[in-house]
């Protein structure tokens, strides 16, 4: 590898200009740091005292893995009691901050950056850093001070160019790159994972989001949508189609209509005329309160006929918003008056109903929580549905041998009732394991590897045995250690940019 004379600071500059130059420059330091909320990866030229040295700090949130744009940051760097700092109010380009600072003392010191966020300020350490005597030969030739795997950052960080020849399949990805996709790492930490019962299971609706509407007479029904089939969707008082008795001489709704109308009609001009009269003393109180009540009378008759039929017969309407899930007549078929019309469901919480062996029994009693994998193959977890064990049976039966387990979720998907989906059962277990996101697993002629995080700005590929999954995260049987870090969402990027930067693992950065 070549080393490249350290000829001057402007070697670090910030310039946008400056960027490819400077990213050849292979001889800088390379800090990275975490806290709760930041990613902090420096690159440093020498530190040395009287001389500006320039610090470029990629800060990254680790929320959404997105540069900080708009904070102020300061950099602190302190040496045997003597401080420099620098504080800017905002980054350069979206997450890159340029510092520079210039050291009065020799010695070994520690570098903090403070990020002054919203939620108040956030301090990242780098530990231990050389501020070096000024040598003679230093413009001669680079004096190639450095630390191997000291401490830098509480022993978190390391230098890229070292390791860039050690690791043969390293993959170069820059942290503009990682801004720009949908990026994550995290930490590999044992957690527990239980054992994972995969199953299909078939989408229900859930009873309380369904109602079923009976004919409240005989007669010929008739459709008032053409396009009436399971699945339309409906509104609350909508009609759905009349039931007309008229032709049927035993219950002629029509004619009942008709002659409830006439009353209603009838009273009302009878009423109207009483009161006009009662006005001039012609009759007296009582004639105006019988008439009114005899008007009330009819006019709550032909309300109750008018909300339930039409001239042409009784009118069913639908009793809540949703859809149509159960048709249970043809158009112009007769129904019988009490005979089940049309089931409407709210569909706004489904029931996934899985079936599962006997075997698992022991296991249905320390269930923890479920993953869905749609029919296109988009996960979801019961937390992002608000799911909740409803039940398991407690019986098999000698028809069917296996074993229901229920669960309930809101339905933000769109699952039509009856469709199935693949669901992972998860059961709670002290088995501690490194498990990741399956966004981190590439696989790549009948092998699985993952990315590890060697500085975030290279990775190197490596090889994993895989375990259990519970559809969203699968556990890593060998090939990690724990307190690695690896690529979690971009994997898939990451290969590519292996494959594309084959040939200069030093590129990038390019604009």
């Amino acid at each position: 590898m070549i080393v490249m004379a350290f000829a001057s600071a402007a070697m670090l500059s910030c310039r946008h200009e400056g960027h490819e130059a400077e990213h050849h420059h292979h001889d800088a330091e390379h800090y990275t740091v975490y806290s709760d909320k930041y990613e902090l990866f420096m690159e440093a030229g020498e530190l040395a005292p009287g001389e500006k040295a320039t610090l470029r700090a990629h800060i990254t949130r680790l929320s959404d893995f997105k540069p900080l744009d708009s904070c102020g940051a300061t950099l602190r760097l302190t040496v045997g009691g003597a401080v420099a700092e620098q504080r800017l109010d905002k980054p350069g380009e979206p997450g890159i901050y340029c510092f520079e600072v210039t050291p009065t003392k020799a010695g070994c010191g520690r570098m903090e950056v403070l990020v002054d966020a919203a939620g108040g300020m956030d301090t990242l350490t780098v530990g231990h850093v050389h501020v070096e005597e000024e040598d003679e030969d230093d413009h001669g030739h680079h004096h190639h001070h450095h630390h191997g795997h000291e401490g830098h950052g509480e022993g978190r960080d390391h230098h890229h160019h070292e390791h860039a020849a050690e690791v043969a399949n390293s993959v170069a990805f820059t942290k503009e790159q990682s801004w720009k996709i949908d990026f994550a790492t995290e930490e590999m930490q044992p957690s527990r994972f239980g054992r994972v019962i995969k199953t299909t299971a078939q989408v229900l609706t859930s009873q309380g989001d369904e109602s079923q509407v009976s004919a409240k007479t005989s007669g010929i029904v008739t459709f008032v949508n053409d396009v009436m089939v399971e699945g339309t969707a409906v509104h609350a008082g909508q009609r759905l189609f009349t039931i007309e008795s008229r032709g049927l001489s035993d219950n002629n709704m029509g004619v009942r209509y008709q002659e409830a109308a006439a009353n209603y009609e009838r009273a009302k001009a009878e009423y109207e005329r009483k009161q006009r009269l009662g006005e001039e003393r012609i009759v007296s109180r009582n004639d105006v309160e019988r008439s009114r009540a005899e008007y009330e009378s009819a006019k709550a008759v032909y309300d109750n006929l008018k909300g339930n039929f039409s001239p042409n017969g009784a009118v069913v309407t639908s009793p809540l918003s949703g859809y149509v899930k159960g048709l249970y007549v043809k158009n112009g078929a007769y129904v019988e008056a009490g005979s089940p019309v049309v089931a409407v469901s709210r569909n706004s919480d489904l029931l996934v109903r899985a079936e599962v062996s006997p075997r698992y029994y022991a296991d249905l009693s320390r269930i923890e929580s479920a993953t869905l994998v749609l029919p296109g193959g988009d996960v979801r977890g019961m937390g992002d549905l608000k799911g909740t064990l409803v039940g398991y049976g407690h019986a098999t039966s000698t028809e069917s041998p296996l074993v229901p387990v229920t669960f309930r979720f809101r339905n933000t998907l769109g699952l039509v009732p009856g469709s199935f989906v693949t669901l992972y059962i998860r059961t709670k277990s002290d088995d501690m394991a490194l498990a990741v996101h399956n966004g981190g697993i590439v696989e790549e002629m009948g092998n699985t590897f993952v990315f590890v995080q060697i500085t975030p700005e290279l990775f190197e590929k490596r090889l994993v045995q895989l375990g259990a999954t519970d559809g969203e995260r699968t556990v890593i049987v060998s090939g990690v250690k724990a307190g690695e870090r690896l690529v979690t969402k971009g994997a898939a990027m990451v290969k590519l940019a292996q494959g594309a930067g084959a040939l200069d693992p030093h590129a990038g950065h390019v604009h």
